[in-house]
C-alpha cells in the first residue's frame, strides 16, 4: 500500500503545477488563435483549447504516473474512492484533499506573480455567474457527469490510454462551454479553491456550497451510480 504521506505531498507538487498552468489555457488559446489568424473563426478556440486539454493532460498523466498515482483534483480522488477502484482509505483521503487545494493556492499565486500585467485578464479561475442555488446546482450536475464520464472512460473504456485521455478532453470543454455561464465552471474544487484564495473569497459559505458541497454530492452519486451498473474491474492476480 502507498504511504499516505507520500502520496499526499505528490498531490501537492502535481496541484501546485496544473493550477499554474491550466490558468492560463485561456491565453494559450488566444495566443495560438491569434498567431494562425483564426480569431474570428467561431470554432477554431474550442478546437485549439482541445487540443491545449489534451496534451497537457497526457503530460499530466505521465508526471501524476511517476509521483505514484498523484491527483490534482478532489473529486477525482473521490470518484474513484467511492467506485472502490483505488487504494485510498479514509486516512488517505483526509491527507489527501487538504494537500490538492494547498497546491492549487500555490500555483494559482505563482502564475500570478508569473504572468505580464497585459495579460492578466486573460488568465483565471472559475467565478460564480448566477444566483447561489443556480451556481450549486450546475456545478453539482456538471461534476456529476464529469465524474460519471471520466469512470467510464477509464475503467469501461478504450483500450488506449491516448484514446482515453482524447476522451475526457473532449467532455471536460464541452462541460466547460456549456458551463460557463453558470460557475465558470471548475468541476475541480482545489482548482476553485485557489482561484478563490487570490481573490480572498476561500472562507465564504457561498464558495463551498458551489464548488466544494454540491461537486462532492455530484461525484458521490456518480460513483454510485457507476457501481451499481458497472462493477469494478476484476483484480488481476500476480502469479508467483
Amino acid at each position: 500500500m502507498k504511504s499516505p504521506v507520500k502520496t499526499a505531498v505528490g498531490d501537492v507538487l502535481i496541484s501546485f503545477m496544473w493550477a499554474f498552468v491550466s490558468s492560463s489555457f485561456g491565453l494559450l488559446t488566444y495566443l495560438i488563435a491569434s498567431a494562425a489568424g483564426v480569431q474570428t473563426v467561431a470554432w477554431a478556440p474550442l478546437v485549439i483549447i482541445t487540443l491545449i486539454f489534451f496534451v497537457f493532460l497526457s503530460i499530466f498523466n505521465i508526471i501524476g504516473a511517476v509521483l505514484g498515482g498523484a491527483s490534482f483534483d478532489p473529486t477525482a480522488t473521490a470518484a474513484f474512492y467511492a467506485a472502490g477502484v483505488s487504494d485510498d482509505t479514509l486516512i488517505s483521503m483526509a491527507l489527501r484533499l487538504p494537500a490538492q487545494a494547498a497546491g492549487a493556492v500555490g500555483g494559482t499565486l505563482a502564475i500570478m506573480e508569473a504572468i505580464p500585467e497585459q495579460y492578466k485578464h486573460l488568465i483565471g479561475g472559475p467565478s460564480l455567474k448566477v444566483d447561489t442555488h443556480t451556481g450549486a446546482i450546475a456545478e453539482g450536475v456538471l461534476t456529476f457527469v464529469i465524474a460519471f464520464a471520466v469512470l467510464l472512460i477509464i475503467l469501461r473504456g478504450p483500450q488506449s490510454p491516448v484514446f482515453k485521455t482524447w476522451l475526457i478532453a473532449v467532455v471536460v470543454v464541452t462541460l466547460v462551454t456549456f458551463g460557463s455561464a453558470y460557475t465558470g465552471p471548475s468541476m475541480n474544487p482545489a482548482f476553485a479553491f485557489g482561484w478563490a484564495y487570490v481573490y480572498n473569497q476561500h472562507n465564504t459559505w457561498d464558495h463551498f456550497y458551489v464548488y466544494w458541497i454540491c461537486p462532492f454530492i455530484g461525484t458521490i452519486l456518480a460513483a454510485w451510480i457507476f457501481r451499481l451498473f458497472f462493477s469494478p474491474p476484476p483484480v488481476k492476480v500476480k502469479e508467483s
